[in-house]
């Protein structure tokens, strides 16, 4: 008989009702709840937060968003989250990402979002990975009395939004076409992609179209330059950068970032801005690359998938600054929670835009479409946020996904829930050693990818 966790007993003790609500084993609080088959709507969890003064906990529904100037207000102190090594210490019978929101159990204070104490029926985690508990609105009050009590989310669970799982791609394409002024390839990304999709192309002619823009010169030159490269000769002009450093591949993709970066007006500061932008494309530009021939791929395909792969975000950021300005703040404040998961937070309510609540990878699907992209960077964009897919060009959308994973040990990208390769690494064919070598030629150029980075940024 598996023994009662610290919370169960609490509740006992206390003659709080309670109903076990048994499960396989999960590896995390996300896949417990959608494998329990209990509506998300009567979920909730706890969020843990540090201070000055010590540890606070936040209770809220399940995959709501916590609004930190609220919270802030509420505690009468600037918190922010706890890490989660610091939080396994805290919860060390826990299981990791297991966090029980009953914060009187381990003499915690709280505060809790004040819809939950409205909520009929809540589900939450024991501690453990292998039960849930269950408990009534007057059970629910009763464990959470003492707690401190506001409107602590940005914006409420997710059953006060839209069912849209009926929407497809298709019919996203088409409404944003038809709402919103979508951005056209810039013109000189658009005679770069041209000039490349021509197997007859030559030096000569993608030098030239480079030189004609100063600007995107100065960066091809820097770029060739760089410490990446090492190259210990003199070069003076982009034709020498083709030909003695980088190859026709790599200044071609490279300039068709840059070029097509042009098309959005972005800021650039915060964890979604143009400067993270910038370091994550061009890490996972350079992981990709070095996976590709471990899986037998095309490594200039490869680079070109990682490199372009979040223009969703931008697009965003360009058509709604407004919420875009909201999602970074998001980002920032919770880092326990998936992109998904904030962009539903930001888009999925009744506000007319509920149709990007699909997520910035599906947008920039969409976006490289429109734009005429190869067939593997449109897949490699439009499904990276989906773990399980299946089907064209999955080769390319693995390898990106693996080395979003991989960033995520260096708290490069846009998600910063732990990371978990295994499942990529075996459907890539890799192995532990594989990975290892990833890691280490990534430390290699760090210093040199963060250079580039802010150069071409600013």
């Amino acid at each position: 008989m598996v023994p009662p966790t610290r919370v169960e007993t609490f509740l006992t003790s206390r003659g709080i009702e309670f109903v076990p609500l048994p499960l396989m084993p999960a590896k995390s609080l996300d896949a417990a709840i959608l494998g329990s088959g209990v509506p998300r709507e009567e979920a909730i969890q706890a969020t843990l937060l540090i201070g000055f003064s010590g540890v606070m906990m936040a209770v809220h529904a399940y995959g709501a968003a916590l609004d930190m100037e609220a919270i802030n207000q509420l505690a009468g102190k600037h918190l922010k989250m706890l890490t989660a090594q610091q939080a396994d210490r805290l919860f060390s019978e826990c299981v990791s990402g297991f966090y029980p929101p009953i914060g009187a159990a381990y003499e915690i204070p709280v505060l809790v979002d004040e819809r939950v104490l409205e909520m009929p029926r809540a589900v939450m985690t024991s501690g453990s990975a292998g039960s849930l508990l269950a408990m009534d609105r007057t059970a629910l009050r009763s464990a959470l009395t003492g707690a401190r009590t506001g409107p602590i989310t940005i914006i409420g669970p997710d059953h006060e939004r839209q069912d849209r799982s009926a929407v497809t791609l298709e019919e996203v394409a088409s409404r944003l076409q038809a709402l919103y002024r979508l951005p056209p390839m810039p013109a000189l990304a658009l005679r770069i992609l041209r000039l490349t999709s021509n197997p007859k192309a030559t030096v000569r002619e993608l030098s030239d179209m480079i030189e004609f823009d100063p600007s995107l010169t100065a960066q091809i030159m820097r770029y060739a330059r760089s410490a990446l490269f090492n190259y210990p000769g003199q070069i003076d002009n982009v034709q020498d950068a083709v030909t003695r450093v980088l190859g026709f591949d790599r200044v071609a993709h490279i300039a068709l970032g840059i070029a097509s970066v042009r098309a959005f007006d972005v800021p650039r500061k915060g964890l979604l801005g143009m400067d993270e932008f910038w370091r994550h494309s061009l890490y996972c530009a350079f992981l990709t690359q070095q996976i590709a021939p471990m899986c037998e791929a095309d490594k200039g395909l490869a680079y070109l998938c990682g490199l372009l792969h979040n223009f969703g975000l931008l697009l965003i950021g360009h058509l709604f600054p407004d919420e875009f300005s909201q999602l970074n703040a998001l980002r920032e404040s919770n880092p326990e929670h998936t992109m998904q998961a904030l962009e539903q937070q930001v888009f999925g309510a009744d506000n007319g835009q509920a149709l990007l609540a699909v997520g910035h990878g599906a947008i920039g699907g969409i976006l490289h479409k429109l734009w005429q992209l190869p067939d593997a960077v449109v897949k490699a964009a439009g499904v990276h946020q989906q773990p399980d897919y299946h089907g064209e060009h999955e080769v390319y959308v693995l390898m990106v996904q693996l080395a979003n994973e991989l960033l995520k040990e260096k708290a490069i990208g846009d998600e910063f829930n732990p990371p978990d390769y295994a499942v990529l690494r075996e459907r890539l064919g890799l192995t532990e050693a594989d990975l290892e070598t990833l890691r280490e030629a990534v430390e290699t150029v760090s210093e040199d990818l963060d250079a580039l980075a802010r150069s071409l940024s600013a």
